[in-house]
């Protein structure tokens, strides 16, 4: 028996293969849709997943203006957030997020589904979000995928 072949591989900073994946997010919920872009960014979905390493993809959501949510959570949901201030808290809602700029809600509900670390922050950073079909990242040769396939 080779003992060789049972050993367990750690992937490190040079033996992770790192691609980038082009999402739509056209009417797409953007809960669940955001729950797969962040198991995408952290890389659970590939073979050698290491928790201490960015073994995630470059995720590249575009047409984020046509997310989809349910009922009238667009301005009945609340996101809070202190300045550091007496009687300095702020809330914001999907509606307004949105009107800033559409990255910043995809970027709110995705921080969420990190880790609470630097390896967090930096997983944050390889997220780029769209309001249209056009990207400045053509040159990376993103291809496309069914976010619906994924579990």
């Amino acid at each position: 028996m080779d003992t060789l072949s049972y050993k367990t591989i750690s992937a490190n900073k040079a033996t992770v293969n790192k691609e980038w994946v082009v999402v739509d997010a056209t009417d797409q919920h953007l809960g669940r849709l955001c729950s797969k872009v962040a198991k995408l960014l952290r890389g659970k979905y590939k073979p050698n997943f290491t928790p201490h390493v960015d073994c995630g993809d470059n995720v590249i959501i575009i047409n984020a203006d046509k997310v989809v949510l349910t009922g009238n959570k667009w301005n009945d949901r609340i996101y809070l957030r202190y300045t550091g201030y007496p009687g300095e808290q702020r809330e914001n809602t999907p509606a307004s997020l949105m009107k800033k700029g559409e990255d910043r809600l995809f970027r709110k509900v995705v921080k969420g589904m990190l880790p609470k670390n630097r390896l967090g922050a930096k997983l944050l950073g390889n997220l780029y979000v769209y309001a249209g079909t056009e990207h400045k990242h053509e040159a990376q040769q993103p291809k496309s995928i069914d976010i619906n396939s994924l579990k």
